[in-house]
């Protein structure tokens, strides 16, 4: 199949590059942050979640953010919502998007969110039927497509089970996410192609950690079978607090530069990108993870030498 020539990428920096970071980040600052991303051309953007303090502290302050943030014409803010009760507390602050969560691994459906995948199914159903009542699209995130901590290898068939679940209680828009990081591209393409059984390629996109610096590769894996939207992290961040060893999500600045590289549009400025990318590795006090967005601001000419 022919690439794509545009592709769309969710900026998922402001919540799942955040979540798990021990320091608090305060509200100005994850604000500060969407609107850098803004300013880069970014139109859409997850911003933080809608779950109990008690188990995402970091994410306590999300009416303040999505309160704070400058809302702009054409762009689509994104909020995750673990349940009813996550989506209640998300609608005054009026997202343009949910994403609900469940995933293809038995085991870490009942490590991560303490219960089966099947429950989690039956769960999510009323929010998704409430969200599309009220013209809030609805984005489903399979963790563990390909792999996962506890049972190791994940098949296509539990992915393409997961993605007719998804599917069966309307969910719009399938994320396949390699969440811990271990998927190389011929097996990422296997998890897309099993969701491609329930979903159209148009509803489709990929999520990629780069535990093993294999999320650009993968990113490129999901092009060549037309996949044209895509999750990633600016200046790399992320994790998961239920992976031991997980890094963060492919750099955002990265799949920027592989992308304009090979003439694909992204209707992104990549240097405004890694601004965005040096912004909150200097809050965090720590180099970025973006090997693109540090080799461009190291040309810059008030970039300091090191030695």
């Amino acid at each position: 199949m022919a690439l794509p020539s545009k592709v769309k990428l969710v900026e998922v920096g402001p919540r799942d590059g955040l979540q798990n970071e021990k320091q608090l980040v305060p509200a100005e600052v994850k604000i500060g942050l969407v609107q850098r991303l803004q300013d880069a051309g970014l139109k859409e953007i997850e911003v933080t979640s809608f779950v109990s303090p008690k188990w995402v502290p970091q994410m306590a302050d999300n009416s303040q953010v999505m309160a704070g943030i400058e809302r702009r014409a054409g762009v689509r803010y994104s909020v995750l919502v673990p349940n009813m009760k996550g989506l209640e507390a998300a609608l005054p602050s009026q997202p343009d998007e949910i994403v609900v969560f469940a995933s293809a691994s038995e085991t870490f459906s009942q490590k991560n969110i303490n219960c089966s995948i099947a429950e989690s199914i039956e769960r999510f159903a009323p929010v998704v039927e409430a969200a599309r009542a009220r013209g809030i699209y609805v984005r489903g995130a399979m963790s563990c497509t390909v792999g996962c901590p506890y049972e190791g290898e994940v098949s296509p068939q539990q992915v393409e089970s997961l993605a007719r679940q998804l599917k069966a209680i309307g969910v719009q828009h399938a994320g396949v996410a390699d969440t811990i990081g271990v998927g190389t591209p011929l097996k990422v393409q296997r998890a897309i192609e099993a969701t491609l059984k329930h979903y159209a390629l148009d509803d489709v996109s990929g999520h990629f950690h780069d535990t093993y610096g294999q999320g650009v590769a993968n990113t490129l894996a999901a092009l060549q079978l037309g996949v044209w939207q895509f999750d990633a992290a600016v200046a790399g961040l992320g994790g998961c607090p239920y992976a031991k060893g997980a890094t963060g999500n492919v750099a955002t600045e990265d799949v920027v530069y592989m992308l304009h590289g090979m003439g694909i549009e992204t209707g992104i400025d990549l240097d405004k990108l890694v601004d965005a990318g040096l912004y909150i590795s200097q809050f965090l006090q720590r180099p970025s993870s973006s090997r693109a967005g540090t080799a461009i601001a190291k040309k810059r000419p008030e970039a300091v030498a090191c030695g």
